[in-house]
């Protein structure tokens, strides 16, 4: 779907030096936001819009700063109502550097009803194309 670039700041670092796990969460979040202003009505209407329903990481190596990742992002399973969108965090210059690998669920919901919606079309376009 999307590879990010991404420059990790020092105020990601938590305590013991490297990134906070938390801070994965923010990354993720910020390369999905990046590939949904690439669809037509950003993935959703007045009507439908995505929320999180689910998100899994694992954990592979710390993130240290100074340091330049990549978050990729890529379908790993198409619904009628949800998108779970499989993820890794890579080194920038070293793709064999991963810190990070998982899902997260996104649901299309009802604004009105919070009841689960059907896919906006060109969000299943998008995730059918390649």
């Amino acid at each position: 779907m999307i590879r990010v670039p991404l420059s990790v700041r020092w105020r990601d670092l938590d305590a013991f030096n490297h990134v906070n796990n938390s801070q994965f969460l923010s990354y993720l979040e910020e390369a999905r936001l990046r590939w949904m202003v690439t669809l037509p009505g950003h993935g959703m209407d007045e009507h439908v819009a995505p929320v999180v329903a689910a998100a899994h990481l694992n954990y592979r190596r710390p993130i240290e700063w100074p340091n330049e990742i990549d978050v990729e992002l890529f379908v790993e399973r198409l619904g009628n109502t949800s998108l779970s969108i499989g993820h890794r965090i890579v080194g920038a210059h070293d793709e064999s550097a991963i810190y990070c690998d998982g899902n997260v669920v996104l649901v299309w919901i009802h604004r009105d009803t919070g009841q689960p919606a059907a896919l906006p079309e060109p969000v299943r376009a998008a995730c059918s194309a390649g």
